[in-house]
Protein backbone atom coordinates (compact mmCIF):
# COMPACT_ATOMS: atom_id res chain seq x y z
CA UNK A 1 0.00 0.00 0.00
CA UNK A 2 2.88 2.37 0.74
CA UNK A 3 4.50 1.82 -2.63
CA UNK A 4 1.12 2.18 -4.34
CA UNK A 5 0.67 5.57 -2.67
CA UNK A 6 4.15 6.76 -3.68
CA UNK A 7 3.99 5.71 -7.32
CA UNK A 8 1.84 8.62 -8.63
CA UNK A 9 4.44 11.07 -7.32
CA UNK A 10 7.35 9.27 -8.98
CA UNK A 11 8.84 8.38 -5.59
CA UNK A 12 10.69 5.24 -4.57
CA UNK A 13 12.20 4.57 -1.15
CA UNK A 14 15.96 4.56 -0.69
CA UNK A 15 15.60 2.01 2.10
CA UNK A 16 13.02 -0.74 2.71
CA UNK A 17 12.56 -2.54 6.01
CA UNK A 18 10.92 -5.92 5.47
CA UNK A 19 9.42 -8.20 8.04
CA UNK A 20 6.47 -10.57 8.35
CA UNK A 21 3.80 -9.89 10.95
CA UNK A 22 2.43 -12.86 12.84
CA UNK A 23 -0.13 -11.57 15.35
CA UNK A 24 -0.49 -7.95 14.26
CA UNK A 25 0.03 -6.58 17.77
CA UNK A 26 1.69 -3.29 18.64
CA UNK A 27 4.36 -5.02 20.75
CA UNK A 28 5.34 -7.24 17.83
CA UNK A 29 5.47 -4.23 15.50
CA UNK A 30 7.80 -2.25 17.77
CA UNK A 31 9.96 -5.30 18.47
CA UNK A 32 10.71 -5.49 14.75
CA UNK A 33 10.83 -1.79 13.92
CA UNK A 34 13.06 -0.37 16.63
CA UNK A 35 16.14 -2.56 16.02
CA UNK A 36 15.80 -2.16 12.25
CA UNK A 37 15.44 1.61 12.47
CA UNK A 38 18.31 1.90 14.94
CA UNK A 39 20.63 -0.02 12.62
CA UNK A 40 19.54 2.16 9.71
CA UNK A 41 20.25 5.36 11.63
CA UNK A 42 23.71 4.13 12.62
CA UNK A 43 24.50 3.24 9.02
CA UNK A 44 23.06 6.32 7.29
CA UNK A 45 23.67 8.94 10.03
CA UNK A 46 20.95 11.41 8.97
CA UNK A 47 21.06 14.97 10.29
CA UNK A 48 17.38 14.82 11.20
CA UNK A 49 14.50 12.36 11.15
CA UNK A 50 11.12 13.49 9.85
CA UNK A 51 8.08 11.55 11.06
CA UNK A 52 4.61 12.25 9.75
CA UNK A 53 1.31 11.80 11.54
CA UNK A 54 0.44 9.54 14.44
CA UNK A 55 1.04 5.97 13.29
CA UNK A 56 2.98 3.36 15.23
CA UNK A 57 5.76 3.66 12.64
CA UNK A 58 5.98 7.41 13.26
CA UNK A 59 6.36 6.84 17.00
CA UNK A 60 8.98 4.12 16.43
CA UNK A 61 10.95 6.40 14.14
CA UNK A 62 10.80 9.24 16.65
CA UNK A 63 11.99 7.05 19.53
CA UNK A 64 14.81 5.48 17.52
CA UNK A 65 16.07 8.92 16.49
CA UNK A 66 15.70 10.42 19.96
CA UNK A 67 17.70 7.60 21.53
CA UNK A 68 20.46 8.29 18.99
CA UNK A 69 20.26 12.05 19.76
CA UNK A 70 19.17 12.83 16.21
CA UNK A 71 16.70 15.76 15.95
CA UNK A 72 13.12 14.64 15.39
CA UNK A 73 10.89 16.72 13.12
CA UNK A 74 7.17 16.03 13.54
CA UNK A 75 5.01 16.80 10.52
CA UNK A 76 1.27 17.14 11.26
CA UNK A 77 2.03 18.00 14.88
CA UNK A 78 -0.50 19.23 17.41
CA UNK A 79 -3.62 17.29 16.41
CA UNK A 80 -5.51 16.50 19.60
CA UNK A 81 -8.79 15.11 20.88
CA UNK A 82 -7.66 15.00 24.50
CA UNK A 83 -9.04 11.45 24.75
CA UNK A 84 -6.47 8.64 24.71
CA UNK A 85 -9.20 6.22 23.65
CA UNK A 86 -10.29 8.18 20.58
CA UNK A 87 -8.61 7.63 18.28
CA UNK A 88 -6.76 4.68 19.78
CA UNK A 89 -3.78 4.38 19.79
CA UNK A 90 -3.10 7.41 17.58
CA UNK A 91 -3.84 10.05 20.24
CA UNK A 92 -1.17 8.58 22.51
CA UNK A 93 1.28 8.16 19.61
CA UNK A 94 1.20 11.83 18.64
CA UNK A 95 1.40 13.05 22.22
CA UNK A 96 4.45 10.86 22.82
CA UNK A 97 6.13 12.09 19.63
CA UNK A 98 5.60 15.68 20.75
CA UNK A 99 7.66 15.02 23.89
CA UNK A 100 10.80 14.19 21.92
CA UNK A 101 10.43 16.40 18.83
CA UNK A 102 12.99 19.11 18.10
CA UNK A 103 10.68 20.82 15.60
CA UNK A 104 6.88 20.74 15.48
CA UNK A 105 5.30 21.38 12.07
CA UNK A 106 1.66 22.16 12.84
CA UNK A 107 -0.94 22.11 10.05
CA UNK A 108 -3.12 24.87 11.53
CA UNK A 109 -3.00 27.65 14.15
CA UNK A 110 -5.33 25.55 16.33
CA UNK A 111 -2.84 22.67 16.28
CA UNK A 112 -0.05 25.09 17.20
CA UNK A 113 -2.16 26.44 20.07
CA UNK A 114 -2.70 22.89 21.36
CA UNK A 115 1.07 22.38 21.46
CA UNK A 116 1.58 25.71 23.21
CA UNK A 117 -0.97 24.73 25.85
CA UNK A 118 1.04 21.61 26.64
CA UNK A 119 4.09 23.74 27.52
CA UNK A 120 6.50 21.46 25.70
CA UNK A 121 10.18 21.86 26.50
CA UNK A 122 11.30 20.88 23.00
CA UNK A 123 11.81 22.86 19.83
CA UNK A 124 9.77 25.56 18.11
CA UNK A 125 6.35 25.25 16.52
CA UNK A 126 5.89 26.34 12.89
CA UNK A 127 2.49 26.51 11.20
CA UNK A 128 2.92 25.09 7.71
CA UNK A 129 -0.45 23.80 6.53
CA UNK A 130 -0.71 20.10 5.77
CA UNK A 131 1.17 18.46 2.93
CA UNK A 132 -1.84 16.23 2.24
CA UNK A 133 -3.49 19.27 0.65
CA UNK A 134 -0.41 19.81 -1.53
CA UNK A 135 -0.58 16.18 -2.61
CA UNK A 136 -4.30 16.23 -3.41
CA UNK A 137 -4.05 19.39 -5.50
CA UNK A 138 -0.98 18.14 -7.35
CA UNK A 139 -2.64 14.85 -8.29
CA UNK A 140 -5.88 16.57 -9.24
CA UNK A 141 -4.00 18.80 -11.67
CA UNK A 142 -2.78 15.71 -13.56
CA UNK A 143 -6.35 14.78 -14.61
CA UNK A 144 -5.54 11.06 -14.58
CA UNK A 145 -8.21 8.62 -15.83
CA UNK A 146 -9.75 6.07 -13.46
CA UNK A 147 -7.49 3.05 -13.00
CA UNK A 148 -9.84 1.00 -10.83
CA UNK A 149 -12.31 -0.92 -13.06
CA UNK A 150 -15.11 -0.63 -10.49
CA UNK A 151 -14.69 3.14 -10.39
CA UNK A 152 -14.63 3.28 -14.18
CA UNK A 153 -17.90 1.34 -14.29
CA UNK A 154 -19.54 3.68 -11.78
CA UNK A 155 -18.40 6.72 -13.75
CA UNK A 156 -19.80 5.27 -16.97
CA UNK A 157 -23.11 4.57 -15.24
CA UNK A 158 -23.30 8.15 -13.96
CA UNK A 159 -22.41 9.59 -17.35
CA UNK A 160 -25.02 7.42 -19.08
CA UNK A 161 -27.91 7.72 -16.65
CA UNK A 162 -27.00 10.75 -14.55
CA UNK A 163 -26.97 10.89 -10.78
CA UNK A 164 -24.61 11.77 -7.97
CA UNK A 165 -21.68 9.98 -6.37
CA UNK A 166 -21.39 9.40 -2.61
CA UNK A 167 -18.07 8.19 -1.18
CA UNK A 168 -18.05 6.15 2.03
CA UNK A 169 -14.90 5.08 3.90
CA UNK A 170 -15.01 3.46 7.33
CA UNK A 171 -12.10 1.53 8.76
CA UNK A 172 -10.96 2.97 12.09
CA UNK A 173 -10.42 0.48 14.89
CA UNK A 174 -12.94 2.16 17.19
CA UNK A 175 -15.61 1.73 14.48
CA UNK A 176 -15.24 -2.05 14.22
CA UNK A 177 -18.24 -4.16 15.19
CA UNK A 178 -21.51 -2.53 16.24
CA UNK A 179 -20.59 1.08 15.27
CA UNK A 180 -19.72 -0.01 11.73
CA UNK A 181 -22.98 -1.96 11.52
CA UNK A 182 -24.82 1.27 12.33
CA UNK A 183 -22.97 3.13 9.58
CA UNK A 184 -23.56 0.39 7.02
CA UNK A 185 -27.24 0.29 7.91
CA UNK A 186 -27.46 4.03 7.35
CA UNK A 187 -25.75 3.68 3.97
CA UNK A 188 -28.22 0.99 2.95
CA UNK A 189 -31.21 3.17 3.83
CA UNK A 190 -29.62 6.17 2.13
CA UNK A 191 -29.03 4.29 -1.13
CA UNK A 192 -32.61 2.97 -1.20
CA UNK A 193 -34.14 6.35 -0.33
CA UNK A 194 -32.21 8.43 -2.88
CA UNK A 195 -32.65 6.89 -6.31
CA UNK A 196 -30.23 9.37 -7.91
CA UNK A 197 -27.15 8.49 -5.86
CA UNK A 198 -24.51 5.82 -6.41
CA UNK A 199 -22.46 4.85 -3.35
CA UNK A 200 -18.81 3.85 -3.73
CA UNK A 201 -17.20 2.15 -0.73
CA UNK A 202 -13.52 1.17 -0.97
CA UNK A 203 -13.07 -1.68 1.52
CA UNK A 204 -10.14 -1.99 3.91
CA UNK A 205 -7.88 -5.03 3.29
CA UNK A 206 -8.65 -6.39 6.79
CA UNK A 207 -10.62 -9.63 6.10
CA UNK A 208 -12.97 -9.19 9.07
CA UNK A 209 -13.89 -5.67 8.01
CA UNK A 210 -14.42 -6.73 4.42
CA UNK A 211 -16.72 -9.55 5.52
CA UNK A 212 -18.76 -7.17 7.67
CA UNK A 213 -19.19 -4.72 4.79
CA UNK A 214 -20.10 -7.38 2.23
CA UNK A 215 -22.58 -8.99 4.60
CA UNK A 216 -24.55 -5.74 4.93
CA UNK A 217 -24.09 -3.95 1.62
CA UNK A 218 -23.49 -6.77 -0.83
CA UNK A 219 -26.31 -6.71 -3.39
CA UNK A 220 -27.75 -3.36 -2.33
CA UNK A 221 -28.75 -1.45 -5.51
CA UNK A 222 -26.39 1.33 -6.61
CA UNK A 223 -23.78 0.42 -3.99
CA UNK A 224 -20.37 -0.56 -5.35
CA UNK A 225 -17.87 -2.27 -3.06
CA UNK A 226 -14.29 -2.20 -4.24
CA UNK A 227 -10.78 -2.72 -2.96
CA UNK A 228 -8.56 0.14 -1.75
CA UNK A 229 -8.30 2.92 -4.33
CA UNK A 230 -5.03 4.28 -5.61
CA UNK A 231 -4.42 7.86 -4.53
CA UNK A 232 -5.19 9.32 -7.98
CA UNK A 233 -8.49 7.40 -8.01
CA UNK A 234 -9.35 8.62 -4.52
CA UNK A 235 -8.72 12.22 -5.55
CA UNK A 236 -10.78 11.64 -8.68
CA UNK A 237 -13.70 10.44 -6.55
CA UNK A 238 -13.38 13.38 -4.16
CA UNK A 239 -13.52 15.83 -7.07
CA UNK A 240 -16.71 14.26 -8.36
CA UNK A 241 -18.49 13.35 -5.12
CA UNK A 242 -21.62 15.10 -3.91
CA UNK A 243 -21.07 13.89 -0.34
CA UNK A 244 -18.47 12.00 1.68
CA UNK A 245 -19.10 9.87 4.76
CA UNK A 246 -15.81 8.96 6.41
CA UNK A 247 -13.93 8.22 9.61
CA UNK A 248 -10.63 8.99 7.84
CA UNK A 249 -8.51 11.89 9.08
CA UNK A 250 -6.87 12.63 5.74
CA UNK A 251 -10.12 12.85 3.80
CA UNK A 252 -11.38 15.47 6.26
CA UNK A 253 -8.46 17.60 5.07
CA UNK A 254 -8.57 16.77 1.37
CA UNK A 255 -12.30 17.05 0.62
CA UNK A 256 -12.69 20.80 1.39
CA UNK A 257 -10.26 21.61 -1.43
CA UNK A 258 -12.82 20.17 -3.86
CA UNK A 259 -15.93 21.68 -2.29
CA UNK A 260 -17.26 18.36 -0.99
CA UNK A 261 -19.20 18.34 2.32
CA UNK A 262 -18.03 15.66 4.76
CA UNK A 263 -19.90 13.75 7.43
CA UNK A 264 -17.35 12.58 10.00
CA UNK A 265 -18.28 9.12 11.30
CA UNK A 266 -16.62 9.60 14.67
CA UNK A 267 -17.66 10.87 18.07
CA UNK A 268 -14.64 13.16 18.31
CA UNK A 269 -12.19 14.49 15.75
CA UNK A 270 -8.77 16.09 16.06
CA UNK A 271 -9.64 18.15 13.00
CA UNK A 272 -12.33 20.44 14.40
CA UNK A 273 -11.10 23.18 12.06
CA UNK A 274 -13.14 21.58 9.27
CA UNK A 275 -16.25 21.58 11.46
CA UNK A 276 -15.77 25.19 12.51
CA UNK A 277 -15.21 26.23 8.88
CA UNK A 278 -18.50 24.63 7.78
CA UNK A 279 -16.73 21.99 5.69
CA UNK A 280 -17.59 18.98 7.86
CA UNK A 281 -20.20 17.77 10.32
CA UNK A 282 -19.40 15.50 13.26
CA UNK A 283 -22.18 12.89 13.30
CA UNK A 284 -20.70 9.82 14.99
CA UNK A 285 -21.90 6.36 14.03
CA UNK A 286 -25.51 6.45 15.21
CA UNK A 287 -27.70 5.39 12.28
CA UNK A 288 -30.35 8.06 12.82
CA UNK A 289 -27.86 10.91 13.14
CA UNK A 290 -25.98 9.83 10.03
CA UNK A 291 -29.19 9.54 8.00
CA UNK A 292 -30.60 12.90 9.11
CA UNK A 293 -27.41 14.74 8.23
CA UNK A 294 -26.90 12.93 4.92
CA UNK A 295 -30.53 13.47 3.87
CA UNK A 296 -30.28 17.19 4.55
CA UNK A 297 -27.04 17.63 2.62
CA UNK A 298 -28.28 15.60 -0.33
CA UNK A 299 -31.58 17.49 -0.46
CA UNK A 300 -29.94 20.93 -0.28
CA UNK A 301 -27.10 19.90 -2.66
CA UNK A 302 -24.71 21.91 -0.50
CA UNK A 303 -21.20 22.60 -1.76
CA UNK A 304 -18.30 23.98 0.27
CA UNK A 305 -16.38 27.02 -1.07
CA UNK A 306 -13.21 25.56 -2.58
CA UNK A 307 -11.03 28.35 -1.18
CA UNK A 308 -12.08 27.70 2.44
CA UNK A 309 -9.90 24.70 3.30
CA UNK A 310 -8.55 25.39 6.80
CA UNK A 311 -5.77 22.82 6.40
CA UNK A 312 -3.74 24.57 3.76
CA UNK A 313 -3.37 26.32 0.45
CA UNK A 314 -1.18 23.76 -1.30
CA UNK A 315 2.11 25.38 -0.31
CA UNK A 316 2.87 23.48 2.89
CA UNK A 317 5.89 21.68 1.43
CA UNK A 318 7.88 24.86 0.84
CA UNK A 319 7.26 25.94 4.45
CA UNK A 320 8.22 22.50 5.73
CA UNK A 321 11.49 22.48 3.78
CA UNK A 322 12.36 25.99 4.93
CA UNK A 323 11.72 25.14 8.59
CA UNK A 324 13.85 22.00 8.38
CA UNK A 325 16.64 23.91 6.64
CA UNK A 326 16.59 26.46 9.47
CA UNK A 327 16.76 23.67 12.05
CA UNK A 328 19.78 22.08 10.34
CA UNK A 329 21.46 25.45 10.02
CA UNK A 330 21.04 26.04 13.74
CA UNK A 331 18.76 29.00 13.21
CA UNK A 332 15.60 29.75 15.12
CA UNK A 333 12.59 28.70 13.08
CA UNK A 334 10.21 31.55 12.27
CA UNK A 335 7.01 31.81 14.25
CA UNK A 336 3.98 31.15 12.06
CA UNK A 337 3.70 30.38 8.35
CA UNK A 338 6.45 31.17 5.88
CA UNK A 339 5.66 32.71 2.53
CA UNK A 340 7.32 32.27 -0.87
CA UNK A 341 10.26 30.25 0.41
CA UNK A 342 12.04 27.93 -1.99
CA UNK A 343 12.64 24.38 -0.72
CA UNK A 344 16.17 23.65 0.42
CA UNK A 345 18.13 20.42 0.50
CA UNK A 346 17.86 18.66 3.85
CA UNK A 347 20.08 15.68 3.13
CA UNK A 348 17.36 13.21 4.09
CA UNK A 349 16.54 9.62 3.22
CA UNK A 350 13.14 8.10 2.59
CA UNK A 351 12.30 4.85 4.34
CA UNK A 352 9.52 2.49 3.28
CA UNK A 353 8.24 0.40 6.19
CA UNK A 354 6.93 -2.65 4.37
CA UNK A 355 4.44 -4.84 6.20
CA UNK A 356 3.23 -2.32 8.79
CA UNK A 357 -0.40 -2.22 7.64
Amino acid sequence: MVEQALAPFGLRPDECLHYRRENGGQAELFAHLLPALDALLVRRRPKAVLVQGDTATALAGALAAFWRRIPVVHLEAGLRTGDLDAPFPEEANRQLIARVAALHLAPTPAAAAALAAEALSGGPVVVTGNTVVDAALRIAALELPAANPDLATVEKELETHGGRLVLVTAHRRESWGAPLDEVLGAVTTLALAHQDIHVLLPMHPNPALRAQVVRTLGGVPRVTLTGPLSYPDLVRVLRRAALVLTDSGGIQEEAPSFGVPVLVLREVTERMEAVHAGCAWLVGTDRTRVLLAADELLHTRLRVPVNSNPFGDGNAATRVCAAIADLLAGERCPEGPLQDVQPGSTGGIFVDLVGWC
